[in-house]
């Protein structure tokens, strides 16, 4: 098996082979941006880190994280906290993550159960119509492959998407054309409860704040001209957006930036195609979606699970993930289009007006349902999504979803 990329997908792959007696290779040239979209986790990352032993190693450099709040305004938030998740399969916790030290944990990790490897980005040609292979330079630098090539190569390149160009795989986009500015702070006043993620509704986009154990995450999202229009530079539109919020800017007072700022774009993308004969693709190398609910590390990380156990059904292994993928970029829609805060203000009115047991159980219920769909537990689940559908349009009556859009 050669796997190309030793990011947290590729690395938890080749851990996950080697674990069942797989020789594995794994190619990658170590570069690493110093920040990386996605430190916020989701629970449905703590069983893999607990199938490869590395919970309390993640534990150690981690900030535990109780739940996310969401702020629709100045006066009125939405607090999802984990711990409504027990009874359920799913921990009720969570982890913020120092990335790249957290990423590489997955690294060192694959070392220790013995995978092989080439401190080299490995290059690929193209056989025929629907086939790759490993150059005949790249095979030399691993010279225990014998020059032969391995029954399976992987692309965990992240957004590189190494096998999609070179096969010319076309792709289906979100619909947004965002941009996201994010560096570390200190000076910022502490989230509470301590390690709860906070999600704000901007004039235009979202914005985060993550904390880390000695530093804050602090990010903003929107589109791509309103960005525009507050500076000409990362660092005056972070800033901009930062001082015109609020919310934000009330926090930060105090706020002193500890690191460059980070760019990125192309928050939705999911590949035509995941695998061919041979070949296949693992992570953002097979698309990724947008940051609101931090599915990223989960997807990454179930994508290696799930190519592992389906070695000789890719075609399986691709349809699973082009549906797990699907899934959450509808659930993350309930939040953008302003549907989910539309059916929490409603069912506050309703509570408000019909207060009691019944109206009680329905608000557990309901918060119990999305918090397990946007942990990971039950994302791609038929019931969850049409249980959103139905509820979402009589919510519309008392509310209207388009003024809690978000832009």
């Amino acid at each position: 098996m050669g796997i190309i990329g030793s990011g947290p997908s590729g690395a938890t792959l080749a851990s996950l082979l080697a674990m069942k007696g797989i020789e594995v290779t794994l190619f990658d040239d170590g570069r690493r941006p110093d920040l990386v979209v996605g430190e916020s986790l989701i629970p449905a990352v703590i069983p893999v880190l607990r199938k490869l032993g590395l919970e309390e190693r993640a534990a150690a450099i981690c900030q535990h994280k109780p739940g996310v709040t969401f702020t629709l305004n100045a006066s009125e938030r939405i607090d999802f906290c984990f711990q409504s998740l027990a009874g359920t399969v799913m921990p009720t916790y969570a982890y913020n993550a120092p990335r790249p030290a957290f990423d590489n944990l997955f690294d060192v990790r694959a070392d220790e159960l013995g995978v092989k490897r080439v401190r080299s980005r490995a290059k690929i040609e193209r056989v025929g119509q629907d086939g790759l292979r490993l150059t005949a330079e790249t095979l030399a630098q691993a010279p225990w492959l014998q020059s032969r090539q391995p029954d399976l190569i992987v692309d965990s390149t992240g957004r590189t998407r190494l096998f999609a160009h070179a096969m010319e795989i076309p792709a289906e986009v979100g619909p947004r054309k965002d941009v996201a500015y994010f560096a570390h702070y200190s000076g910022f006043e502490e989230n509470q409860p301590r390690g709860q993620v906070i999600i704000g509704r901007l004039a235009d986009g979202w914005c985060w704040r993550i904390p880390l154990r000695d530093r804050l995450s602090v990010g903003v999202v929107m589109n791509k001209d309103a960005a525009a229009h507050l500076g000409a530079t990362p660092e005056e539109r972070l800033e901009a957006a930062i001082s015109r919020d609020p919310l934000l800017a009330a926090a930060g007072q105090n706020r002193r930036r500890l690191t460059e700022i980070a760019t990125y774009t192309n928050y939705q993308l999911v590949s035509a195609r995941g695998s061919g004969p041979g070949w296949a693709m693992t992570g953002d190398a097979f698309g990724f979606v947008d940051p609101m609910l931090s599915p990223g590390m989960h997807l990454a990380l179930h994508s290696a699970e799930l190519l592992a156990e389906n070695l000789d059904d890719l075609a399986a292994y691709s349809r699973e993930m082009r549906k797990l993928i699907r899934a959450w970029m509808g659930l993350i829609e309930y939040f953008y289009d302003g549907r989910i805060f539309a059916m929490y203000q409603s069912g506050m009115i309703f509570e408000r007006k019909f207060p009691g047991k019944v109206t009680d159980a329905l608000h557990n219920f309901f918060n119990g349902k999305v918090a397990c769909m946007a942990s990971g537990a039950t994302t791609a689940s038929r019931f969850g999504h049409g249980m959103l559908e139905i509820m979402s349009r009589p919510a519309g009556w008392m509310t209207d979803p388009a003024t809690l859009a978000i832009r």
